[in-house]
């Protein structure tokens, strides 16, 4: 997937060389966005979906050194027992990865005494081996694009890589769900499966399928600077829901419909009509209250430049856009207007034809 960011959100740190005698795991992982089907997936309904490739993020796991288990990332460095709460995704995974690729003696070694068992508190002793897990991504967090889904598939591949063990596509998607699951409440599976995929997939009830792609799909994306709240949006709906049943159901029957019918106008490639699809969908996020006046005004920028249409992307209250584009240098002149509108960076993403 031939991708061009025009502004790298963060960026990527390489993990050192390991020193003679050490072990190391490497992994990888990709961002995804939801082109339809967002709040309606969670209620069964099809989703569509694309990896984002030029969004990455990458995870090492050294053995060696220190007794103890140790992350470094840009969030936190240090023992895995003194990690913040924030975090509790990502050390579940990492101990579940390890425990699954049959390296249960380092997703456990924390010191046996209860003085010890916090390591980063002082005098503390860790016994047993050393481990230091090391992420980098450029993935913007909470911004609907499957950050923490794409940091546990690199940290269960980079686990599976340090034991020379197979990695399936279910066991790996069982492990992204348990740190999804730890930060999302329940998870569709919809980031789970997209940042592990190739192309662009029809997701539905946890199936997938690889949809075509007819013609070339330039994309202009638009962070909005401001984090989204998946498990607060799906909330929002959900009590929208309970007080207004009918209403809510046909604008998320509507949401399943346009999503359905995408699949024929990608595959024709035609980039008008999955434009229009996508301003419709964006209106009906609108009424279903997970938009906000931010994503609305970069919307209605970005169809201002020419955009055959716009909508947020994942949750909702927050985090980004994607605008249907002509070219390249179209996408550019969308990203100008886009961040004219409050957006705080943008970038291009083309959907091959496949």
């Amino acid at each position: 997937m031939s991708q061009t960011p025009r502004v790298e959100p963060h960026a990527a740190q390489a993990s050192p060389v390991p020193a003679a005698g050490e072990r190391r795991g490497v992994g990888a992982a990709h961002a995804k966005a939801i082109l339809f089907g967002e709040h309606a997936v969670v209620y069964g309904a099809p989703a569509i979906a694309i990896p984002v490739d030029s969004l990455t993020a990458e995870a090492t796991i050294d053995v060696g050194g220190p007794a103890g288990l140790r992350i470094a990332s840009s969030l936190y460095t240090g023992p895995v027992a003194g990690a913040p709460a924030r975090l509790t995704p990502v050390v579940t995974v990492i101990r579940a990865a390890l425990e699954r690729a049959g390296l249960p003696e380092l997703a456990r070694c924390e010191a046996s005494s209860s003085t010890a068992a916090n390591s980063s508190a002082p005098g503390a002793v860790a016994e047993g081996p050393g481990a230091t897990v090391t992420i980098a991504s450029s993935i913007p967090h909470e911004r609907g694009l499957g950050s923490s889904a794409a940091v546990a598939a690199a940290i269960a591949r980079a686990a599976f890589d340090l034991a020379g063990a197979e990695l399936d596509s279910e066991t790996l998607f069982d492990l992204i769900q348990t740190a999804e699951r730890v930060a999302h409440g329940t998870p569709s599976g919809i980031d789970a499966r997209t940042v592990a995929a190739t192309g662009a997939i029809r997701f539905n009830r946890g199936s997938v399928a690889p949809i075509r792609i007819g013609e070339p799909l330039i994309l202009a994306f638009a962070d909005t600077g401001h984090p989204g709240s998946t498990a607060q949006a799906v909330a929002s709906v959900q009590a929208l829901r309970a007080r207004e049943p009918a209403s809510t159901d046909a604008l998320l029957s509507r949401l399943a419909e346009i999503a359905e019918h995408s699949i024929d106008d990608l595959a024709m490639g035609d980039r008008g009509a999955v434009g229009a699809a996508m301003s419709e969908a964006h209106a009906i996020l609108h009424r279903v209250g997970v938009s906000s006046d931010r994503l609305d005004a970069i919307v209605a920028a970005a169809c201002d430049a020419g955009a055959t249409g716009a909508k947020l992307t994942g949750g909702g209250l927050g985090g980004c856009i994607i605008a249907v584009a002509d070219s390249e240098a179209h996408a550019e002149q969308i990203g100008v207007a886009m961040r004219g509108a409050g957006a705080e960076r943008t970038w291009t993403v083309e959907v091959p034809a496949a």
